[in-house]
């Protein structure tokens, strides 16, 4: 796992990696459809990697993955969601630092196990490139 810090405020993970003389490089998600971050359209995930269709964001619908890129992970916080109690991360791209989901740190029922380190990105907050 990296983790670093972005502007002093927010650990960064995914896919930022700090090169030499302090230059930042954005990842590209593979796949031929990918979802990209509403506010300046750096990859966020690939359609490959969605693991389902069927969860409610903040915003409306959204969507579960194993794994995204470009994004910075926030701080630790419980919430009450409708599948129980878990330990958050809100997770915001690592381009524009818009708000794009969260990140499934904890979860405290034996049911929702299989979400923690699994990521949460709101279909409103993304824009469809591809396929």
């Amino acid at each position: 796992m990296i983790f670093s810090h972005f502007l002093g405020v927010l650990p960064f993970r995914g896919g930022r990696k700090q090169a030499e003389m302090g230059r930042l490089f954005i990842e590209d998600a593979k796949g031929e459809k990918v979802l990209m971050c509403k506010g300046c359209r750096v990859d966020s995930a690939s359609y490959d990697d969605i693991e389902s269709k069927e969860f409610q964001g903040r915003y409306g619908r959204a969507y579960l993955f194993r794994k995204v890129v470009n994004i910075v992970i926030g701080s630790s916080e419980p919430r009450f969601l409708s599948s129980g109690f878990h330990v958050v991360n809100d997770i915001y791209c690592s381009s524009c630092m818009q708000l794009v989901g969260w990140r499934y740190e904890i979860a405290k029922e034996e049911s929702q196990k299989y979400k923690e380190g699994m990521f949460i990105l709101e279909k409103e907050r993304m824009e469809k490139k591809g396929g």
